[in-house]
């Protein structure tokens, strides 16, 4: 380990600076990228309430030189107790409420996780108080309203001012908080001291489980003591692309990290590198792309069990030589293909720690929809998420509500590593989007050489479904040349403009670390991010 009076050299990105911030003070306290990341992850659900929290679920890569990538599946299954009949006469579960609030939220499992890997195989030996103390300042102390927070706490009150606790967690004097208003959190920094002095774990088997279970009866929940009892954060191989320019990595099942993938892997065989990244045969390509590896996913993808039970293939066998190369075959360069409906939306994080002796965090949280199920549990001060309205009640689908099953992931962490030597995590929130912005910002940085500042920066796509939008179109930014536009529609695609630096396009962000020990990294200038480097 580094000597802690010098720090370790490294660099991280959040979409707001505070988390970048507080992993940055951990690696110059000598910290590895994993502790880092771990106090990233603990300021961020604490400064960006209404994107993610300590309600809902999280997956990590983790890679360390000697031990190569694993992933953390801190995904939480449904409860016990329930079942589509609860739901009789409903055609989907509701996305508020208590019988939203079906899952165990996992991501406190997957920090659990993440920390004993650093003290276990990276000799990581900075305390729990100390990585949480951050988190525990911001929440007791306050933070200043940021935009993003203020604006969706505005659009989402008239579906959430009446849930369980909504109003006293959210509201400051029974108003939407203004931009720059001080926003307190006591419960929730009350709630990380118990954790800091009792363990992660107690979050499952301990006195804050029992408190957890008690508050979520009374919210109208089904998730019970013995659901949490019985979760456990996953360790897992993650799936892996051979590219041109390398390996990528990114989730296995119940994630989307396939689709991710997928997408790749075509766009390396269209031989894009002859394409302008603003021209319409980049966007047509990594388009028709994402509509053929989304049929795998509607067709294949949800609880890995469910998916080992219904005779489905290896996900790693889609991603085999011989099949990417029959999927970029089908894909017609000059006419878009029917498409159809997306997944919908999710409200999430994603943020990326790599250190100096190359150990490298790509990490995404999520509590689904914006503030979650909207139930804020009274004593912990916890907003728990609804990831399990994306059940569905049809009994043939293959995400069809049932006990103890993991839902689908829109989520999905991405990492790369080169030929040349270098380390790239990457990553995006945003329902749909995510794969589609991890293709722009991967090829963007490694096809077309652009540093990753620019290549976050410059306009993106969207087809289908992200966080806060319902419609399937192809979403595009308005920096796109109007001869890329005219010429998208005229091949088919239902193109909708947006603005510049729309928000609806995600919040992305990526690190790498060269060779010769150099960082570089952007942010989104979409989200209030920011890139911190020692």
């Amino acid at each position: 380990m580094a000597n802690p009076s010098r720090g370790t050299r490294g660099m991280a990105v959040a979409p707001h600076s505070l988390a970048s911030q507080s992993a940055l003070a951990v690696l110059r306290e000598g910290g590895n990228a994993v502790e880092a990341m771990i106090a990233a992850t603990a300021t961020i659900a604490v400064v960006y309430p209404h994107m993610n929290g300590i309600g809902g679920d999280s997956f990590w890569l983790v890679r360390t030189p000697a031990d190569g990538v694993v992933g953390i599946d801190a995904c939480g299954a449904s409860a016990a107790g329930v079942s589509r009949a609860d739901y009789a006469g409903k055609s989907a579960i509701p996305f508020r409420g208590g019988s939203a609030a079906i899952t165990v939220a996992a991501t406190m499992s997957g920090w659990h996780a993440a920390y004993r890997h650093s003290v276990e195989r990276l000799g990581g030996r900075l305390p729990l108080s100390r990585l949480l103390d951050d988190a525990i300042h911001y929440a007791r102390s306050g933070i200043a309203v940021t935009q993003s927070q203020h604006m969706n706490t505005a659009k989402k009150l008239p579906e959430l001012q009446d849930i369980h606790g909504f109003a006293g967690a959210f509201l400051v004097d029974g108003r939407v908080p203004a931009t720059g208003d001080v926003f307190r959190q006591p419960r929730m920094g009350a709630t990380l001291e118990q954790l800091a002095r009792a363990g992660l774990d107690d979050f499952y088997r301990g006195d804050l489980a029992r408190t957890i279970a008690r508050d979520l009866d009374a919210a109208g929940s089904p998730v019970t003591l013995d659901d949490l009892e019985r979760h456990q954060a996953l360790l897992r191989p993650p799936l892996e692309l051979t590219h041109s320019k390398g390996r990528i990595y990114n989730m296995p099942p119940p994630t989307q990290g396939l689709v991710s993938l997928l997408i790749l892997g075509q766009l390396d065989r269209l031989g894009i590198d002859r394409f302008d990244h603003l021209s319409p045969d980049y966007v047509h390509a990594a388009v028709e792309a994402t509509k053929r590896a989304f049929r795998v996913r509607d067709r294949y993808i949800t609880d890995p069990a469910a998916m080992q039970a219904n005779g489905a293939p290896d996900p790693q066998s889609f991603l085999a030589a011989s099949n990417l190369d029959a999927e970029t075959a089908a894909i017609d360069m000059a006419k878009a293909a029917p498409w159809g409906a997306g997944k919908g939306p999710a409200d999430t994080i994603w943020m990326g720690v790599v250190d100096g002796a190359g150990n490298a965090v790509s990490l995404i949280q999520s509590i689904y929809h914006e503030f979650g199920s909207g139930v804020v549990l009274g004593q912990t001060g916890i907003n728990w998420q609804n990831r399990g309205a994306s059940f569905s009640l049809d009994a043939r689908h293959i995400n069809t509500l049932e006990p103890r099953k993991k839902p689908f992931h829109t989520l999905n962490p991405a990492m790369a590593l080169f030929d040349d030597g270098r380390v790239m995590v990457y990553g995006n929130m945003g329902g749909d989007g995510q794969p589609q912005s991890q293709s722009a910002v991967f090829t963007r940085v490694a096809v077309y050489g652009m540093n990753p500042q620019d290549a976050i920066a410059a306009p993106r796509w969207l087809l289908g479904r992200t966080w806060g939008q319902t419609s399937d179109t192809l979403k595009l930014e308005g920096r796109f040349p109007d001869a890329t536009v005219a010429e998208l529609r005229r091949r088919g695609h239902d193109v909708e403009m947006y603005p510049d630096y729309d928000e609806t396009l995600g919040h992305a962000g990526c690190v790498i670390r060269h060779p010769n020990g150099n960082f570089e990294g952007g942010f989104d200038p979409r989200s209030d991010g920011g890139v911190a480097a020692y």
